[in-house]
């Protein structure tokens, strides 16, 4: 099996299967896997790149147990906590982030759901940066219930994010507070509501390669065409504090074995890729045409004019992205 045919057999509209794809992750050279990827990316999505970026509108005290997360209230990492972003704060994070053209935004709270009152809260900071910008609007708040999700809607919310962090496989080495089938019911109450979803995971946090590609496959198979790839800052106070950082090159492959696992998809880097420095860019010429940027939950990305001077460098271009494709959700 070649990357030509593969190429081929995904052009034709024939997916890979598990198989092929752990032959390709163990076989290919990683610089001719990487070529295969972009060149697939360009093919069916062209040079556009999609930008989009968070505010952290409720910080810490979260009841989880997630052991990459400084926001836990179960491990002693040094985080600001506060129950809702000054409205004033995250209006000027709105403002600059609209007039660099980012595209969406989304507001994230830590904690396992959000309560009625404090969504009620929420839905008064979405009215004012929609009064006072044109950003799409995505959330991601948690668990959420069929009433919270039509409320979002109801806010002008279009987008949902609810990462599964990680393949079924692995994920009780993750969470223990709360399982991988919750998310997947997250997704499905706010696919059911009408927004659009967006999911991904982190590399880094101990599991093997073919571990990441069943998370790639069980994205295909809940139909995300917008996964966002996080690289694992190790935070101090947290359980994988002293885990070693993932080598780049295993990144490189993974993010090429993603575009050729999920074509159609926005493949989205974020938190985490500024630890490689300048080589981070290397990133968006083997298969990703997305990133979040500026800063992210509890650690800091790049400056907003450096990304967007950078990824402009290699040609592409900051034009709104089509719609999602309707596909159909398999059973995972």
């Amino acid at each position: 099996m070649s990357l030509e045919s593969c190429l081929r057999q995904i052009h034709d509209g024939r997916e890979l299967d598990p198989d092929q794809a752990m032959t390709l992750a163990r076989e290919a050279d990683l610089e001719e896997l990487c070529r295969a990827a972009d060149t697939l990316c360009h093919d069916l999505h062209g040079r556009s790149f999609d930008l989009c970026s968070i505010i952290n509108a409720r910080s810490g005290q979260c009841s989880e147990d997630c052991r990459f997360c400084a926001q836990s209230a179960r491990h002693p990492a040094a985080i600001s906590s506060y129950e809702q972003i000054e409205a004033g704060v995250a209006l000027a994070q709105a403002r600059e982030n609209h007039r660099f053209g980012v595209r969406r935004l989304s507001l994230v709270t830590a904690g396992r759901s959000v309560t009625g009152e404090q969504l009620e809260r929420l839905g008064e900071l979405y009215a004012e940066i929609s009064h006072h910008t044109g950003l799409s609007l995505c959330a991601s708040m948690g668990f959420l219930t069929p009433e919270k999700a039509a409320r979002l809607v109801d806010f002008g919310v279009r987008r949902y994010h609810c990462n599964l962090e990680s393949c079924r496989e692995f994920f009780p080495r993750v969470c223990t507070t709360h399982g991988w089938e919750e998310k997947v019911a997250t997704i499905r109450i706010a696919r059911e509501a009408g927004m659009e979803i967006c999911s991904g995971g982190i590399i880094g946090m101990g599991e093997t390669l073919e571990q990441r590609l069943q998370l790639a496959f069980e994205l295909r198979d809940l139909a995300v065409l917008s996964i966002p790839l996080n690289i694992l800052t190790p935070i101090a106070g947290t359980p994988m504090a002293d885990l070693e950082p993932i080598p780049f090159p295993e990144v490189l492959r993974t993010i090429a074995l993603f575009r050729l696992i999920n074509p159609r998809a926005v493949i989205r880097l974020a938190g985490g890729r500024n630890q490689f420095g300048a080589a981070q860019y290397q990133c968006f010429a083997a298969g990703a045409n997305g990133a979040i940027v500026g800063n992210y939950l509890t650690t800091a990305g790049n400056g907003l004019e450096e990304d967007l001077r950078a990824i402009g460098s290699m040609g592409l271009s900051f034009q709104d992205s089509p719609p999602e494709i309707p596909t159909t959700i398999r059973s995972v």
